[in-house]
C-alpha cells in the first residue's frame, strides 16, 4: 500500500524536460480553474507562477524525455531532476517521452523497455504515458495523492485503475474485429481498423474508450486507427499499417495465443454476418458519395 500525507494544497513543481508540451496543453485546457483551487503550482514553464527555484515540493511533475547534457532552466537537465527528486514526496512521469523515452531521448524509470536513470527512486514515480495524456488520467492521480489513498500500480509504475485496460476495451468497432470485417478508410463508421489500418488497440494499455476524451469521443470512435501512443515502442514506424503473415496479424492481442487466436479467425472469416456486411457495404456508398 502506497499513501503519502500532503498539504491541504499540495505544492507542485511542473518541468518541462526534452518535449512539446502536449500533456500540459491537453490538461489545462480541460481543468485549468479546478486546478488552481485544489493545488498551488510553484512552478511551470508556459504559465504564469513564480521564478523557478530547486525546494521542497509534494508533487514533482516531469513532463518530457531525459538527455545528458540537455540545459534547462541554466541547469543540466539530469542534475537538476535529482536535485528535485530529493526534495519531492511524489513524482508523476508525465507523457510518454518522460515515461518511456518517446521520440526525445529517455524516460525517468524506462529507456524504451529497460530501466532508466533514475529507477532506483522508482518508489517516488507515478508514470502516467500518453502523448498527450488524457486529462482525466492526471485529474485522477492528483486527486488521490491529495486525498492520501492508495494508488495501484503495475510493473510499469502505471495506475492499474487507468492501464489495467486495453484502447480495444469499450471500442465502439469490437463486432467488427470479432468477425474479422475491415474497415478500408480512414474516418469510415463502419468497421474494424486493426486488419488493415494499423490500429494498436488490442496491445496498447489505456482506457480511452472508456473514458472518452472531452466525454464524446475516442480515435477509433472518429475512424482513425489508436496509434499506441501509450506503449514503450512508440512511435512504431508505419503507424497506418498492420504488419501481417501469410494474411494473419503479425501481432496478436494481449493474452491471446496464438493458436487460439488463428483457429477464432478461421471459424469468423469462414461465417458470413450478413448484417454486418450490409452496414460495410452501406458505409462504402456513403464514403463515395461524399467524395
Amino acid at each position: 500500500m502506497r499513501i503519502y500525507t500532503m498539504h491541504s494544497k499540495p505544492k507542485i513543481i511542473w518541468i518541462d524536460a526534452v518535449g512539446c508540451n502536449g500533456c500540459s496543453h491537453s490538461f489545462f485546457n480541460y481543468s485549468l480553474d479546478l486546478f488552481f483551487d485544489e493545488f498551488s503550482l510553484l512552478y511551470h514553464p508556459i504559465l504564469d507562477t513564480d521564478e523557478f527555484e530547486v525546494k521542497e515540493c509534494d508533487i514533482l511533475i516531469i513532463e518530457g524525455a531525459l538527455r545528458d547534457n540537455f540545459v534547462r532552466l541554466v541547469f543540466e537537465l539530469n542534475s537538476l531532476i535529482t536535485e528535485l527528486f530529493c526534495k519531492s514526496k511524489k513524482v508523476i512521469a508525465l507523457g510518454t517521452c518522460a515515461v518511456f523515452g518517446g521520440i526525445f531521448g529517455e524516460g525517468v524509470l524506462f529507456n524504451k523497455e529497460k530501466k532508466g536513470m533514475f529507477y532506483k527512486y522508482k518508489d517516488k514515480v507515478i508514470n502516467i504515458p500518453g502523448c498527450p495524456i488524457h486529462p482525466e488520467w492526471l485529474a485522477y492521480v492528483l486527486n488521490m495523492l491529495k486525498e492520501n489513498k492508495e494508488i495501484r500500480l503495475d510493473e510499469f509504475n502505471r495506475p492499474i485503475e487507468i492501464f489495467a485496460f486495453t484502447s480495444h476495451s469499450g471500442c465502439s468497432r469490437n463486432e467488427y474485429f470479432e468477425w474479422k470485417i475491415d474497415a478500408e478508410h480512414f474516418g469510415t463508421k463502419e468497421g474494424c481498423l486493426f486488419y488493415i489500418q494499423g490500429c494498436q488497440g488490442p496491445f496498447t494499455h489505456s482506457n480511452c474508450n472508456r473514458v472518452l476524451w472531452n466525454e464524446v469521443n475516442s480515435k477509433t470512435r472518429a475512424g482513425t486507427p489508436c496509434f499506441g501512443c501509450t506503449e514503450q515502442n512508440f512511435p512504431k514506424e508505419e503507424l497506418f499499417k498492420t504488419e501481417t503473415f501469410m494474411g494473419i496479424p503479425a501481432n496478436i492481442p494481449l493474452g491471446v495465443s496464438k493458436r487460439a487466436y488463428l483457429t477464432l479467425s478461421g471459424i469468423a472469416k469462414s461465417l458470413n454476418n450478413e448484417r454486418l456486411n450490409k452496414k460495410i457495404i452501406n458505409c462504402k456508398e456513403d464514403f463515395k458519395s461524399e467524395n
